[in-house]
Order: structure tokens, then sequence, then C-alpha cells
């Protein structure tokens, strides 16, 4: 039985700088850095974002850019201020894809290995809701950010 998400894990070129992006843009909560003991396959560094154990380890980037991607939750509020930190990085943002109004606002942005990562402010709930009043509706896609 499937109790949850256990961890998320990504291959970085530079543990410090991807450690500084988690830390400037999700403040996330280092909790364990391997140094110069290694007991998985390279070093590694272990974070809390929302409750969410994020693990970075050392390896090749990935070589190129896909829409796989990973996304935290974050109050419609605080859009604009996570949006500011991502600017700050100076890291690539990505144009959000085109949504149906009123299923969430997203920010879209890649770290410096080419992983993608998304701060999004709606639920589940909230896009099966719009999608259905769109089907049933026969309203169309609206960009929104």
């Amino acid at each position: 039985m499937i109790e949850g998400l256990s961890h998320v894990t990504f291959m970085v070129s530079d543990l410090g700088r991807m450690t500084a992006f988690l830390s400037k843009i999700f403040g996330a909560e280092e909790i364990y850095a391997s140094g110069n003991t290694t007991f998985s396959i390279s070093g590694e560094k272990f974070f809390l974002v929302g409750g969410v154990w994020v693990a970075i380890m050392e390896g090749d980037s990935l070589s190129e850019k896909t829409y796989n991607h990973i996304a935290f939750k974050i109050p419609e509020d605080y859009f604009d201020a996570y949006a500011e930190r991502v600017r700050l990085l100076g890291v690539e943002v990505r144009e959000s894809r085109n949504r149906v109004d009123g299923e969430g606002r997203s920010l879209y942005f890649y770290d410096y290995d080419n992983h993608l990562f998304e701060l999004h402010t709606g639920t589940l709930e909230q896009r099966l809701g719009r999608y259905r009043e769109g089907v049933n509706s026969n309203r169309g896609m609206q960009a929104t950010r």
C-alpha cells in the first residue's frame, strides 16, 4: 500500500549552487550533507521543502529541458513574492501554459541542471471543478499568469 511521496531526488552538477537555489527560492531547510562520506552513489544533501524530502546528488546535468517537473503549492497571496525570488536568482523562467481561468496561477522555472520546477496556487479540486465547468459551458482556454 502506498502511503505517500517519500522523496524526490535531483542529480546536480554543483551541490552548493543547488543548495542556494533551494534555500533562496523555496526556503528549504538543509537537514543532511554527506561531506566526504558517501553512503549512496555520490555526494548528497537532504532538504525539507514544505514537508517534502528533497535530495540532491552530485552528477551530470540533464542533457535537455523538458516539461517533466515538480510543482510546489503556494498561497495565491505569495505568488508575486516567490516570482521575485526566482527573478533575483536569474534562472530561466518558462512561459506558463494556457489555463482555464480559476484553476490557479503557475510560475515555471529551470534550475541550473535543466530540472523544471513549478510554483502553483491551485489545488486538484479547483482544477477539476474548472474543467467540469468548462465542459458544461463550452468555455475556451484563456491564458493567465
